[in-house]
Protein backbone atom coordinates (compact mmCIF):
# COMPACT_ATOMS: atom_id res chain seq x y z
CA UNK A 1 0.00 0.00 0.00
CA UNK A 2 1.55 3.30 -0.79
CA UNK A 3 1.75 5.77 2.22
CA UNK A 4 -0.87 8.06 0.31
CA UNK A 5 -3.25 5.42 -0.04
CA UNK A 6 -2.84 5.45 4.09
CA UNK A 7 -2.85 8.69 4.45
CA UNK A 8 -6.54 8.55 2.80
CA UNK A 9 -7.38 5.66 4.84
CA UNK A 10 -6.57 7.77 8.28
CA UNK A 11 -8.52 11.05 7.09
CA UNK A 12 -11.70 8.98 5.57
CA UNK A 13 -11.73 7.46 9.43
CA UNK A 14 -11.25 10.41 10.93
CA UNK A 15 -13.72 12.12 9.44
CA UNK A 16 -16.35 8.96 9.87
CA UNK A 17 -15.71 8.45 13.54
CA UNK A 18 -16.97 12.38 13.85
CA UNK A 19 -19.89 11.46 12.02
CA UNK A 20 -20.15 8.63 14.23
CA UNK A 21 -19.73 10.20 17.53
CA UNK A 22 -22.57 13.38 15.62
CA UNK A 23 -24.92 11.07 15.39
CA UNK A 24 -24.59 8.74 18.10
CA UNK A 25 -24.95 11.52 20.33
CA UNK A 26 -28.43 12.61 18.64
CA UNK A 27 -29.57 8.73 18.93
CA UNK A 28 -28.74 8.92 22.97
CA UNK A 29 -30.74 12.45 23.73
CA UNK A 30 -33.37 10.74 25.87
CA UNK A 31 -30.51 8.81 27.96
CA UNK A 32 -28.56 12.17 27.98
CA UNK A 33 -31.55 14.29 28.85
CA UNK A 34 -32.73 11.83 31.45
CA UNK A 35 -28.86 12.03 33.17
CA UNK A 36 -28.40 15.82 33.06
CA UNK A 37 -32.32 15.87 33.79
CA UNK A 38 -32.73 18.39 31.12
CA UNK A 39 -36.78 18.18 30.57
CA UNK A 40 -37.55 20.72 27.52
CA UNK A 41 -36.68 19.65 23.75
CA UNK A 42 -35.20 23.08 23.29
CA UNK A 43 -32.51 22.40 25.22
CA UNK A 44 -32.30 19.03 23.64
CA UNK A 45 -31.18 20.75 20.53
CA UNK A 46 -28.23 22.22 21.59
CA UNK A 47 -26.91 18.41 21.28
CA UNK A 48 -26.84 18.75 17.58
CA UNK A 49 -27.20 23.04 17.28
CA UNK A 50 -23.75 23.44 18.97
CA UNK A 51 -21.90 21.07 16.05
CA UNK A 52 -23.63 23.16 13.30
CA UNK A 53 -22.80 26.25 14.79
CA UNK A 54 -18.91 24.99 15.32
CA UNK A 55 -19.22 23.95 11.43
CA UNK A 56 -20.65 27.21 10.76
CA UNK A 57 -17.83 29.02 12.01
CA UNK A 58 -15.14 26.57 12.01
CA UNK A 59 -15.24 26.01 8.11
CA UNK A 60 -14.32 29.64 8.16
CA UNK A 61 -11.38 29.25 10.44
CA UNK A 62 -10.05 26.67 8.77
CA UNK A 63 -7.78 27.99 6.13
CA UNK A 64 -6.00 30.14 8.91
CA UNK A 65 -5.35 27.45 11.34
CA UNK A 66 -4.07 25.35 8.05
CA UNK A 67 -1.90 28.65 6.75
CA UNK A 68 -0.68 29.18 10.88
CA UNK A 69 -0.15 25.14 11.47
CA UNK A 70 0.97 23.64 8.43
CA UNK A 71 -1.28 20.92 7.23
CA UNK A 72 0.41 18.16 9.70
CA UNK A 73 -0.33 20.19 12.67
CA UNK A 74 -3.32 21.70 12.02
CA UNK A 75 -4.90 18.05 11.00
CA UNK A 76 -3.50 16.87 14.03
CA UNK A 77 -5.31 19.67 15.56
CA UNK A 78 -8.58 18.93 13.98
CA UNK A 79 -8.02 15.27 14.97
CA UNK A 80 -7.36 16.04 19.09
CA UNK A 81 -10.35 18.77 18.54
CA UNK A 82 -12.82 15.72 17.66
CA UNK A 83 -11.05 13.40 20.63
CA UNK A 84 -12.18 15.95 23.00
CA UNK A 85 -15.55 15.02 22.83
CA UNK A 86 -14.47 12.33 25.18
CA UNK A 87 -14.73 15.26 27.43
CA UNK A 88 -18.48 15.09 27.32
CA UNK A 89 -18.57 11.50 29.29
CA UNK A 90 -17.34 12.94 32.02
CA UNK A 91 -18.96 16.11 31.99
CA UNK A 92 -20.92 17.35 35.53
CA UNK A 93 -23.28 19.06 34.11
CA UNK A 94 -25.17 20.05 30.90
CA UNK A 95 -23.39 23.03 29.34
CA UNK A 96 -20.24 21.46 29.71
CA UNK A 97 -21.84 18.74 27.22
CA UNK A 98 -22.54 20.99 25.29
CA UNK A 99 -19.38 22.59 25.45
CA UNK A 100 -17.83 19.51 24.54
CA UNK A 101 -19.82 18.97 21.50
CA UNK A 102 -19.20 22.48 20.12
CA UNK A 103 -15.67 21.81 20.89
CA UNK A 104 -15.52 18.20 18.96
CA UNK A 105 -17.85 20.09 15.74
CA UNK A 106 -14.86 22.53 15.04
CA UNK A 107 -12.38 19.80 14.57
CA UNK A 108 -14.78 17.62 12.17
CA UNK A 109 -15.34 21.26 10.95
CA UNK A 110 -11.43 21.48 10.17
CA UNK A 111 -10.93 17.97 9.12
CA UNK A 112 -13.65 18.24 5.75
CA UNK A 113 -12.01 21.02 4.84
CA UNK A 114 -8.48 19.58 5.01
CA UNK A 115 -9.58 16.76 2.88
CA UNK A 116 -9.56 19.04 -0.32
CA UNK A 117 -5.51 20.35 0.47
CA UNK A 118 -4.58 16.98 1.00
CA UNK A 119 -5.98 15.05 -2.22
CA UNK A 120 -4.81 17.95 -4.29
CA UNK A 121 -1.07 17.34 -2.77
CA UNK A 122 -1.38 13.50 -3.04
CA UNK A 123 -3.51 13.09 -5.62
CA UNK A 124 -3.64 13.77 -9.74
CA UNK A 125 -6.17 14.65 -11.47
CA UNK A 126 -7.16 11.10 -12.46
CA UNK A 127 -7.43 9.62 -9.48
CA UNK A 128 -9.41 12.35 -7.24
CA UNK A 129 -12.53 12.03 -8.82
CA UNK A 130 -11.99 8.12 -7.33
CA UNK A 131 -10.53 9.49 -3.47
CA UNK A 132 -13.20 12.79 -3.70
CA UNK A 133 -16.03 9.74 -4.23
CA UNK A 134 -14.54 7.94 -1.14
CA UNK A 135 -14.51 10.75 1.07
CA UNK A 136 -18.17 12.72 0.19
CA UNK A 137 -19.38 8.99 1.83
CA UNK A 138 -17.76 9.16 4.79
CA UNK A 139 -20.45 10.93 6.43
CA UNK A 140 -22.43 8.73 5.27
CA UNK A 141 -20.03 5.37 6.25
CA UNK A 142 -19.99 7.59 10.30
CA UNK A 143 -23.85 7.82 9.75
CA UNK A 144 -24.75 3.51 9.06
CA UNK A 145 -22.04 3.04 11.55
CA UNK A 146 -23.76 4.56 14.23
CA UNK A 147 -26.67 3.24 13.44
CA UNK A 148 -25.86 -0.18 13.31
CA UNK A 149 -23.76 0.17 16.61
CA UNK A 150 -25.02 2.69 19.00
CA UNK A 151 -27.60 0.00 20.25
CA UNK A 152 -25.16 -2.85 20.71
CA UNK A 153 -22.32 -0.71 22.12
CA UNK A 154 -24.92 0.79 24.96
CA UNK A 155 -26.07 -2.70 25.54
CA UNK A 156 -22.18 -3.67 25.82
CA UNK A 157 -21.21 -0.99 27.77
CA UNK A 158 -24.26 0.04 29.80
CA UNK A 159 -24.34 3.38 29.48
CA UNK A 160 -24.18 6.80 27.34
CA UNK A 161 -20.96 7.94 28.27
CA UNK A 162 -18.65 4.78 27.83
CA UNK A 163 -19.99 4.89 24.49
CA UNK A 164 -18.95 8.32 23.63
CA UNK A 165 -15.33 7.54 25.50
CA UNK A 166 -15.08 4.65 23.01
CA UNK A 167 -15.68 6.19 19.77
CA UNK A 168 -12.91 9.22 21.23
CA UNK A 169 -10.55 6.58 22.06
CA UNK A 170 -11.15 4.82 18.23
CA UNK A 171 -10.42 8.64 17.04
CA UNK A 172 -7.62 9.24 19.14
CA UNK A 173 -5.73 5.83 17.59
CA UNK A 174 -6.47 7.50 14.20
CA UNK A 175 -4.70 10.37 15.47
CA UNK A 176 -1.46 8.53 16.38
CA UNK A 177 -1.98 6.83 12.87
CA UNK A 178 -1.95 10.06 11.39
CA UNK A 179 1.12 11.76 13.31
CA UNK A 180 3.59 8.67 12.29
CA UNK A 181 2.63 8.52 8.65
CA UNK A 182 2.02 12.24 7.35
CA UNK A 183 4.34 14.87 6.45
CA UNK A 184 4.13 18.92 6.07
CA UNK A 185 3.85 20.31 2.28
CA UNK A 186 4.11 23.54 0.69
CA UNK A 187 0.02 24.70 0.75
CA UNK A 188 1.43 27.07 -2.66
CA UNK A 189 1.64 26.34 -6.32
CA UNK A 190 -0.83 25.14 -8.97
CA UNK A 191 -1.63 22.16 -9.54
CA UNK A 192 -2.73 23.04 -12.77
CA UNK A 193 -0.76 24.70 -15.94
CA UNK A 194 -3.42 27.20 -15.91
CA UNK A 195 -3.50 30.29 -13.65
CA UNK A 196 -5.93 32.35 -12.24
CA UNK A 197 -6.36 36.00 -12.08
CA UNK A 198 -5.54 36.45 -8.87
CA UNK A 199 -2.34 34.36 -7.54
CA UNK A 200 -2.96 31.47 -5.67
CA UNK A 201 -0.65 32.06 -2.84
CA UNK A 202 -2.10 35.22 -2.25
CA UNK A 203 -5.60 33.73 -2.14
CA UNK A 204 -7.55 35.20 0.70
CA UNK A 205 -11.45 34.38 1.83
CA UNK A 206 -11.61 38.18 0.45
CA UNK A 207 -10.68 36.28 -2.84
CA UNK A 208 -12.85 33.86 -2.40
CA UNK A 209 -15.72 35.77 -1.90
CA UNK A 210 -15.18 37.97 -4.74
CA UNK A 211 -15.99 34.85 -7.16
CA UNK A 212 -19.58 33.50 -8.18
CA UNK A 213 -18.52 30.02 -8.23
CA UNK A 214 -17.33 30.33 -4.91
CA UNK A 215 -21.36 31.06 -3.89
CA UNK A 216 -22.84 29.24 -6.37
CA UNK A 217 -21.22 25.56 -5.25
CA UNK A 218 -22.68 26.02 -1.87
CA UNK A 219 -26.13 27.11 -2.84
CA UNK A 220 -26.06 24.20 -4.83
CA UNK A 221 -25.28 22.06 -2.04
CA UNK A 222 -27.72 23.59 0.81
CA UNK A 223 -30.92 22.18 -0.59
CA UNK A 224 -29.98 18.62 -0.66
CA UNK A 225 -28.15 19.09 2.94
CA UNK A 226 -31.25 19.87 4.64
CA UNK A 227 -33.19 17.71 2.64
CA UNK A 228 -30.77 14.91 3.96
CA UNK A 229 -31.04 16.41 7.41
CA UNK A 230 -34.58 16.05 6.98
CA UNK A 231 -34.80 12.93 6.36
CA UNK A 232 -33.31 12.01 9.84
CA UNK A 233 -34.88 14.97 11.57
CA UNK A 234 -38.33 15.94 10.29
CA UNK A 235 -40.14 12.95 8.30
CA UNK A 236 -39.90 10.97 11.62
CA UNK A 237 -42.59 13.04 12.79
CA UNK A 238 -44.75 12.78 9.58
CA UNK A 239 -47.31 10.41 10.39
CA UNK A 240 -48.71 10.10 6.66
CA UNK A 241 -45.89 8.49 4.46
CA UNK A 242 -46.93 5.05 2.87
CA UNK A 243 -44.15 3.63 5.68
CA UNK A 244 -42.37 4.75 8.77
CA UNK A 245 -39.33 7.29 8.02
CA UNK A 246 -37.33 5.23 9.64
CA UNK A 247 -37.44 2.66 6.91
CA UNK A 248 -36.95 5.47 4.11
CA UNK A 249 -34.20 6.91 5.83
CA UNK A 250 -32.06 3.46 6.03
CA UNK A 251 -32.77 2.88 2.51
CA UNK A 252 -31.55 6.25 1.40
CA UNK A 253 -28.61 5.33 3.41
CA UNK A 254 -27.49 2.18 1.43
CA UNK A 255 -28.94 3.69 -1.38
CA UNK A 256 -26.08 6.49 -1.30
CA UNK A 257 -23.61 4.21 -0.86
CA UNK A 258 -24.30 2.33 -4.44
CA UNK A 259 -24.58 6.13 -5.46
CA UNK A 260 -21.14 6.96 -4.43
CA UNK A 261 -19.99 3.68 -6.32
CA UNK A 262 -21.99 5.00 -9.43
CA UNK A 263 -21.17 8.44 -9.06
CA UNK A 264 -17.38 7.53 -9.27
CA UNK A 265 -17.46 5.26 -11.88
CA UNK A 266 -19.65 8.20 -13.73
CA UNK A 267 -17.16 10.72 -12.77
CA UNK A 268 -14.16 8.75 -14.37
CA UNK A 269 -15.83 7.53 -17.74
CA UNK A 270 -17.36 10.50 -18.41
CA UNK A 271 -15.13 13.96 -18.64
CA UNK A 272 -18.07 16.54 -17.73
CA UNK A 273 -19.14 17.77 -14.58
CA UNK A 274 -21.78 20.00 -14.70
CA UNK A 275 -25.06 17.50 -16.30
CA UNK A 276 -23.94 14.88 -14.28
CA UNK A 277 -24.94 17.32 -11.06
CA UNK A 278 -27.75 19.05 -13.18
CA UNK A 279 -29.88 15.83 -13.71
CA UNK A 280 -28.72 13.75 -10.41
CA UNK A 281 -30.26 16.64 -8.97
CA UNK A 282 -33.75 16.70 -10.90
CA UNK A 283 -34.20 13.01 -10.46
CA UNK A 284 -33.33 13.28 -6.47
CA UNK A 285 -35.91 15.86 -6.28
CA UNK A 286 -38.71 13.97 -8.32
CA UNK A 287 -38.11 10.88 -6.39
CA UNK A 288 -38.41 12.04 -3.05
CA UNK A 289 -41.64 13.68 -3.55
CA UNK A 290 -43.02 10.11 -4.46
CA UNK A 291 -41.64 9.14 -1.39
CA UNK A 292 -43.54 11.73 0.49
CA UNK A 293 -46.39 11.78 -1.26
CA UNK A 294 -47.44 7.97 -2.89
CA UNK A 295 -49.66 5.78 -1.00
CA UNK A 296 -48.06 2.63 -2.10
CA UNK A 297 -45.63 1.05 0.22
CA UNK A 298 -43.93 -0.75 -3.01
CA UNK A 299 -43.49 2.69 -4.87
CA UNK A 300 -42.52 4.90 -1.46
CA UNK A 301 -39.64 2.39 -0.99
CA UNK A 302 -38.49 2.40 -4.43
CA UNK A 303 -38.52 5.99 -4.72
CA UNK A 304 -36.85 6.15 -1.20
CA UNK A 305 -33.83 4.06 -2.88
CA UNK A 306 -33.94 6.63 -6.04
CA UNK A 307 -33.91 9.39 -4.27
CA UNK A 308 -30.48 7.97 -2.00
CA UNK A 309 -29.01 6.53 -4.93
CA UNK A 310 -29.21 10.10 -7.05
CA UNK A 311 -28.21 12.07 -3.95
CA UNK A 312 -25.07 10.64 -3.53
CA UNK A 313 -24.03 10.22 -7.14
CA UNK A 314 -23.53 13.59 -8.38
CA UNK A 315 -21.11 14.33 -5.10
CA UNK A 316 -18.26 13.37 -6.45
CA UNK A 317 -18.29 15.66 -9.42
CA UNK A 318 -19.45 18.24 -7.49
CA UNK A 319 -16.30 18.22 -5.21
CA UNK A 320 -13.91 17.37 -8.39
CA UNK A 321 -15.59 20.30 -9.82
CA UNK A 322 -13.75 23.23 -8.21
CA UNK A 323 -10.60 21.24 -7.78
CA UNK A 324 -10.21 21.24 -11.67
CA UNK A 325 -10.66 25.39 -11.54
CA UNK A 326 -7.45 27.35 -12.80
CA UNK A 327 -4.78 27.82 -10.49
CA UNK A 328 -6.09 25.48 -7.70
CA UNK A 329 -3.28 24.35 -5.16
CA UNK A 330 -3.74 23.68 -1.64
CA UNK A 331 -4.12 27.21 0.01
CA UNK A 332 -6.73 27.95 -2.47
CA UNK A 333 -9.03 24.48 -2.17
CA UNK A 334 -9.15 25.26 1.25
CA UNK A 335 -10.49 28.77 1.45
CA UNK A 336 -13.39 27.35 -1.32
CA UNK A 337 -14.25 24.49 0.72
CA UNK A 338 -14.00 26.71 3.57
CA UNK A 339 -16.70 28.49 1.81
CA UNK A 340 -18.63 25.92 0.54
CA UNK A 341 -19.10 24.06 3.70
CA UNK A 342 -19.83 27.21 5.97
CA UNK A 343 -22.34 29.03 3.92
CA UNK A 344 -24.23 25.33 3.15
CA UNK A 345 -24.56 25.09 6.50
CA UNK A 346 -26.07 28.33 7.18
CA UNK A 347 -28.28 28.19 4.37
CA UNK A 348 -29.33 24.64 5.82
CA UNK A 349 -29.85 26.36 9.36
CA UNK A 350 -32.04 28.89 8.31
CA UNK A 351 -34.41 26.11 6.18
CA UNK A 352 -34.13 24.41 9.33
CA UNK A 353 -35.64 27.13 10.98
CA UNK A 354 -38.09 28.10 8.21
CA UNK A 355 -39.64 24.41 7.74
CA UNK A 356 -40.17 24.69 11.55
CA UNK A 357 -41.90 27.88 11.27
CA UNK A 358 -44.43 26.38 8.82
CA UNK A 359 -44.87 23.22 10.88
CA UNK A 360 -46.21 25.60 13.74
CA UNK A 361 -47.99 27.96 11.28
CA UNK A 362 -50.28 25.61 9.55
CA UNK A 363 -50.15 22.93 12.29
CA UNK A 364 -48.93 20.33 9.73
CA UNK A 365 -45.33 18.53 9.92
CA UNK A 366 -46.15 17.13 6.04
CA UNK A 367 -45.74 20.81 4.78
CA UNK A 368 -41.78 20.90 6.23
CA UNK A 369 -41.79 17.48 5.20
CA UNK A 370 -42.53 18.67 1.36
CA UNK A 371 -41.11 22.07 2.00
CA UNK A 372 -37.41 20.18 2.72
CA UNK A 373 -38.24 18.15 -0.64
CA UNK A 374 -38.60 21.29 -2.65
CA UNK A 375 -35.44 22.59 -1.57
CA UNK A 376 -33.76 20.03 -2.88
CA UNK A 377 -34.26 21.87 -6.31
CA UNK A 378 -31.17 23.85 -5.67
CA UNK A 379 -28.97 21.38 -6.86
CA UNK A 380 -30.74 21.28 -9.93
CA UNK A 381 -31.53 24.71 -10.22
CA UNK A 382 -27.85 26.42 -9.14
CA UNK A 383 -26.24 23.83 -11.90
CA UNK A 384 -26.90 26.33 -14.36
CA UNK A 385 -24.49 28.89 -12.79
CA UNK A 386 -21.90 26.46 -12.10
CA UNK A 387 -18.92 26.56 -14.52
CA UNK A 388 -17.94 23.38 -16.71
CA UNK A 389 -14.44 22.35 -15.58
CA UNK A 390 -14.23 18.50 -17.54
CA UNK A 391 -13.22 18.52 -20.66
CA UNK A 392 -14.21 16.52 -23.57
CA UNK A 393 -12.76 13.68 -25.16
CA UNK A 394 -11.24 16.39 -28.19
CA UNK A 395 -10.21 18.80 -25.57
CA UNK A 396 -7.48 15.85 -24.17
CA UNK A 397 -4.33 15.41 -25.54
CA UNK A 398 -3.51 11.44 -27.66
CA UNK A 399 -1.43 10.95 -23.99
CA UNK A 400 -4.28 11.62 -22.26
CA UNK A 401 -6.86 10.10 -23.82
CA UNK A 402 -4.65 7.27 -23.72
CA UNK A 403 -4.13 7.62 -20.01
Amino acid sequence: MQKKHLIEGVIFLTYALFAMSWVSGAMMTKDIMLHYGVEDMTSATWITNAITIAKIVGNLLAAWVLIKLGPKKAFTFASLLIVAGILGAFASNYPLYVFSRLIMGFGGAFVIVYFNPIVVKYFDSQERPVVNGINAAAFNTGNLMALLLTGLMLSVFDGWQQVVSAISIASLAILVVWWVISDDFSLTGSSQASQSSTPAETYSLSDGMKEPVNWWLPIAYSGLLFCYIAVFSLFPLVPTFAVEAKYLSSIMIAAGMVGTVAGIIMAKRYPLRVPVIRYCGLAMTASAAIMITTGSPALAYAAAFLAGFFMFMPMTCLITLPQELPGVNPAKITVIFGMFWSVSYIIETILMYLAGVLADSTGNISVAASFAVACSSTFFLASFFLPETGKRAEQLSPSTRRA
